[in-house]
């Protein structure tokens, strides 16, 4: 039986057992490891870069960080960004500055998570990358154009990964069965055990390799209820930077637009069970704010806006209170999505060259050239009217009779639709 296989605690993980020891042994991922890539040269112990990798759990970050070592002859160290501080990031940094000036010796230090380092964090990075004190290994769930600090990533390869594809699974977990440093040929599977094993892997390596020891944990002979049996005893996925990520998150958006707060608070429960950035959750609801509610509600922006820096200083589990307080708020709010359309209209004449000078009453007058070319004259002193509000000429010629905000009708756009006409007949000049 193969219960023996597993029932050491202290063992190590079969995941951790079948991690790839050579480049040849990594499954997928050709389109960054193979001939001619960037990274293939660094992997190869070529001249040294600080590499970023991005993509979803599972795809081998952890693998190709202790490659890149392995390549370098460099020494490996390894933080987590979850529990790692500033000290122990300079502890690192300070060591393997003494390892290479007096032994000549590189490091690699590897980083995992590295979206959830602070500014000040990943600023102290910089000057060990900067002088090449180590090799910056980071690794993301997280687009790292806004996770990474612009100063780090121009400092970096940046390495998109993708999740597995079922091929690549199937080789992962059929290399797993017969490995002896996997299961060593003690348990076979069947084939539909083996097929819904790889499609609830979603893609990970990881989880396939966890589901097939759990599953195997129950006999050497691992069937199809074994393995759904697995997947009820392994950690529901929610893949941070997959499809079931972009899923639900859809879904909270449309709750939201739909005014259902229920369904709202269903999606959000699961981002926040499934361990989701709760800045990521929070940054949407801001964009939401504004692209789909609007004037129609000027609060939504305030409250999205309020809870996202609430999760800054407060944090999960609490953080979930503010964050519902918003999705809730927003669900109810009226809805309108003129802001989106005025902006987007906006951008379209600029984009197509439609624009043209500043007229001239609107010009900085604040040098003497600048008067001389007529900048400023003729300018109309808004506070000088009592109504507040002048007829005037604020846009380029071109655009000047266009009309980029058309409010709606819902929540308190009705009375913004009357302010708006009113103020572009007189700044306008028009008499009906």
């Amino acid at each position: 039986m193969a219960q023996s296989l597993f029932s050491d605690p202290g063992r190590v993980p079969l995941a951790a057992r079948m991690r790839p020891q050579a480049l040849a042994d990594v499954v997928g991922q050709q389109h960054v490891v193979g001939d001619g890539t960037p990274l293939a040269a660094l992997l190869a112990g070529g001249p040294g870069a600080s590499v970023i990798l991005w993509g979803p759990p599972g795809t081998g970050k952890t693998t190709l960080a202790r490659l890149i070592a392995a390549g370098r002859g460099a020494a490996f160290r390894e933080l987590s960004a979850v529990s790692a501080t500033i000290k122990d990031v300079r502890g690192v940094i300070e060591a393997a500055r003494t390892d290479q000036e007096l032994h000549g010796r590189t490091t690699v230090l590897f980083i995992d998570e590295v979206h959830r380092f602070s500014k000040t964090q990943q600023d102290a990075l910089l000057p060990a990358v900067e002088n090449g004190w180590v090799t910056l290994v980071g690794a993301t769930t997280e687009n790292p154009s806004f996770a990474v600090i612009p100063a780090l990533l121009s400092r970096s390869i940046l390495v998109p990964l993708r999740s597995l594809e079922n091929a690549d699974l199937g080789v992962v977990v059929d290399r797993a069965i017969t490995d002896p440093r996997g299961l060593g040929g003690a348990v076979t599977v069947e084939p539909d055990a083996r097929d819904l094993l790889i499609r609830m892997a979603g893609g990970d390596a990881r989880r396939a390799l966890t589901l097939l020891e759990v599953a195997a944990g129950e006999g050497d002979h691992v069937t199809l209820p074994a393995v759904e049996n697995a997947v009820q005893l392994a950690a529901p996925r929610y893949d941070r930077a997959g499809d079931r990520h972009y899923d639900v998150t859809s879904a909270l958006i449309k709750s939201i637009r739909g005014s259902d707060p229920d369904a709202a608070l269903h999606y959000l429960a699961i981002m926040i069970a499934a361990g989701e950035d709760p800045r990521f959750i929070t940054r949407r609801l801001v964009i939401l704010a504004s692209e789909d509610i609007g004037l129609a509600d000027h609060t939504s922006l305030l409250m999205a806006t309020a809870a996202h820096e609430a999760v800054s200083f407060i944090g999960l589990p609490e953080a979930m209170y503010p964050m519902a307080h918003a999705v809730i708020h927003m669900a109810l709010a009226p809805k309108s999505n003129s802001v989106k359309r005025a902006i987007g209209a906006a951008l379209d004449d600029v984009r197509s060259g439609r624009t043209g000078p500043v007229p001239p009453a609107l010009r900085d007058a604040s040098t003497k050239g600048a008067r001389m070319e007529g900048a400023g004259q003729g300018y109309r002193y808004p506070h000088d009217s009592a109504d507040g509000v002048v007829a005037q000429q604020y846009a380029p010629d071109v655009v000047s009779d266009r009309v980029y905000y058309e409010p709606g009708s819902h929540g308190a756009e009705a009375r913004a639709a009357e302010a708006a006409a009113r103020l572009r007949r007189i700044v306008r000049g028009h008499s009906d």
